[in-house]
């Protein structure tokens, strides 16, 4: 499987923990930086470049990492057609794939060890979309509004 990850300085440490726990795991992995500890980085400029990985490679996945997780996932949530999902536990991470068909993990480092993160990933990796018709429709009506933005009819 083909994983595309990213983040920046305060999750430094995880991201090369992470870079490797995949590569382990057989996973194609490209790394989209950053390349080395820059306390000043901008977690923007590695993250959206590992969405747009995403966006670009279908089927293939993302990880984005950062101190909390949430700049984040609001950053790759910008590029269309990705899904992001902030997740701190294995429930939220399998919840984000089989309801959401989310194609992105969110990690704060600040927020999660190396080994709750490894278990994150292998369960978000490790789990399919349900394909439940409701978690379909919920999907379309969001990607319906990402093009045009109309709201969905109300009930």
């Amino acid at each position: 499987m083909r994983v595309h990850i990213g983040g920046d300085h305060a999750a430094y440490e995880l991201h090369q923990e992470l870079v490797a726990f995949l590569e382990s795991e057989g996973h194609e992995v490209t790394d989209h930086g950053p390349f080395g500890l820059d306390p000043l980085d901008d977690y923007p400029v590695f993250v959206l470049r590992a969405a747009e990985g995403v966006a670009a490679d279908p089927g293939s996945f993302g990880v984005v990492l950062g101190g909390s997780g949430n700049g984040e996932q609001m950053a790759a949530n910008k590029v269309a057609g990705v899904r992001a999902a902030l997740c701190y536990d294995d429930e939220l991470a399998r919840l984000a794939r089989e309801h959401n068909d989310a194609q992105v993990i969110s990690i704060g480092a600040r927020m999660s060890t190396a080994d709750e993160a490894r278990s994150m990933v292998r369960t978000f990796l490790g789990t399919a979309f349900s394909g439940d018709e409701r978690h379909q429709r919920r999907i379309d009506m969001v990607t319906a509004y990402e093009g045009s933005k109309r709201l969905p009819d109300l009930p």
